[in-house]
């Protein structure tokens, strides 16, 4: 099964060859970070600090993305974690959607209470802190596109940095819209636009990771069509114990019993077995456990 090993590896090296672009995005978005917290504090936004906000959950997402694929290239060496490390990466993914909840939650809940008695904001330096803000997220987001594909763990930070690049545009048509109305409502009005179009996504996000973390079958895998394509292996009696589920992004892993029927031969049944799953189903890494039709006793099966 030295496939299913090579495919590990190759799941790990497309992890590690994003770490420059998510170590760029993170020095960026970490300083404009700072930037537009001041710019909350100085001009008295609610708007601008959502994006904020948004922006510190981007810099702590990266930072967690990193932290996961350096703690999966590391226990890759370990004998003891035989699969390594790789679960950290849709752990990461898990706090992400979490985190970003908690602040869509807080930004809404305060801006509900603001439209009482909307504060003035100071208007100029709104503007301007948002439109940099707006250019650090549009570079992150350049950043981060191609590891979306292949990354559970890159796609929730690119998610984040996509979130908070709808947000500096938010926050820069209410200062637009306070500039020229002096409607000082589109303040609170732009933090809520901005709390609510980021949970949907958070909650796909989460969603997501929870479906890997309860090992539950791939969406785009059939478990019946899966048994049958077993089944229909030249030599394939009978198919039970059967398991798929996802190790981490890109890394479907199946387990599953065989009988054999009478005089078939087990080296071709394996081999055959191995590649409908690659073929048909993608999946590369299978422990299949082959038992003869007449031994009775052999597999008791699994009863949970």
């Amino acid at each position: 099964m030295g496939a299913g090993h090579d495919h590990g590896q190759q799941v790990l090296r497309s992890g590690e060859k994003y770490r420059g672009r998510l170590w760029a995005a993170f020095a960026l978005l970490a300083v404009f970070m700072v930037v537009e917290a001041i710019g909350a504090w100085v001009t008295g936004s609610l708007a601008l600090l959502s994006d904020a906000g948004h922006m510190f959950t981007d810099v702590l997402g990266i930072g967690m993305a990193l932290a996961a694929i350096t703690a999966a290239s590391r226990a890759s060496r370990d004998g003891q974690r035989t699969f390594g490390l790789y679960r950290m990466e849709v752990l990461a993914a898990l706090a992400n959607a979490v985190l970003l909840f908690g602040v869509a939650l807080f930004v809404v809940v305060e801006a509900v209470r603001r439209f009482d008695e909307p504060p003035e904001v100071l208007v100029g330096p709104m503007l301007a802190v948002a439109v940099a803000g707006l250019l650090a997220n549009v570079v992150a987001f350049l950043l981060l596109r191609s590891g979306s594909k292949e990354s559970l763990n890159v796609r929730g930070a690119y998610l984040e940095v996509f979130g908070d690049l709808l947000a500096s545009v938010g926050v820069i048509v209410a200062a637009v819209v306070i500039a020229v109305t002096g409607w000082w409502y589109a303040d609170p009005i732009i933090a809520v636009a901005v709390g609510v179009f980021i949970l949907p996504r958070t909650y796909k996000l989460g969603r997501a990771a929870l479906r890997v973390l309860v090992q539950a079958a791939p969406p785009h895998v059939d478990i019946a069509e899966v048994r049958e394509g077993l089944r229909g292996v030249a030599g394939v009696a009978d198919v039970h114990d059967l398991h798929v589920w996802t190790l981490t992004s890109g890394m479907e892993v199946a387990s599953a019993h065989l009988t054999l029927a009478a005089g078939a031969d087990l080296g071709e049944v394996l081999s055959t077995a191995r590649q409908v799953l690659h073929d048909r189903f993608e999946i590369e890494h299978a422990t299949l456990q082959v038992e003869p039709q007449n031994a009775d006793g052999v597999c008791d099966g699994a009863h949970w």
